[in-house]
């Protein structure tokens, strides 16, 4: 671990360093970033192959795909640039977050094209572990889930 300069990573320089990638990822844009929190984006594609059987005529996005989308921001994204504040830029490329627990409240769906924000925000981060507090909500402001999650960086090289 480093005790020399912060790595101040960029929001575009972190999506960069995102694992997860089309069609997996579901993240477009990190809106902003830092020591306390993250806000991200997403646009649910109206033409993702999982909306023809969830459901068939009535379409909406799975909550384990919302809760997968929020964990790439909310833990892994966010992950990605706090342990770049403490390691190396070579141990960092070694490091994998996963994501390990969530409580969560479903509120409302989100149908094929609609946008949502996700919003978390540190309650700890040690030893490479991150836990959060989050909400995720539509761009007029419904919210469709909250909760909490945590994620663990994992040496996987």
């Amino acid at each position: 671990m480093l005790d020399q300069a912060i790595n101040e990573m960029t929001p575009k320089e972190v999506l960069a360093r995102v694992p997860q990638q089309a069609p997996f990822r579901f993240i477009d844009e990190i809106l902003s970033i830092d020591d306390d929190s993250i806000t991200a984006t997403y646009t649910w594609r109206k033409d993702a192959d999982f909306y023809k059987g969830h459901f068939p005529g009535n379409p909406i996005t799975p909550g384990v795909l919302l809760l997968e989308s929020t964990a790439q921001a909310g833990v892994v994204a966010f992950g990605i640039y706090l342990a770049a504040k403490t390691l190396a830029p070579e141990e960092l490329k070694e490091i994998t977050t996963l994501f390990t627990e969530s409580q969560v409240e479903f509120l409302g769906v989100v149908k094929p094209g609609q946008k949502i924000i996700i919003r978390a925000k540190k309650l700890y981060f040690r030893r490479l572990k991150l836990k959060v507090e989050f909400e995720t909500s539509l761009e007029d402001g419904r919210v469709v889930c909250r909760g909490t999650m945590a994620g663990l960086g994992v040496k996987t090289s």
